[in-house]
């Protein structure tokens, strides 16, 4: 039997602009590290975007 390769789910993550809410930067990250990163941005009130990352997206 052979075990099919499933592709990590990765996402990319935008940080917000404070003031008018437009993407500042931008990383695509795998699902663990998701949770890391939202902790950290609400300690520091920082505005995220997150969504699924593109297949080609690095």
């Amino acid at each position: 039997m052979t075990r099919r390769r499933e592709k990590p789910v990765r996402f990319e993550i935008m940080r917000l602009d404070d003031v008018d809410g437009t993407p500042v930067d931008s990383t695509v990250v795998d699902a663990a590290s998701v949770n890391r990163i939202v902790q950290d941005a609400a300690a520091i009130g920082q505005r995220l975007w997150i969504r699924p990352a593109d297949s080609t997206a690095s």
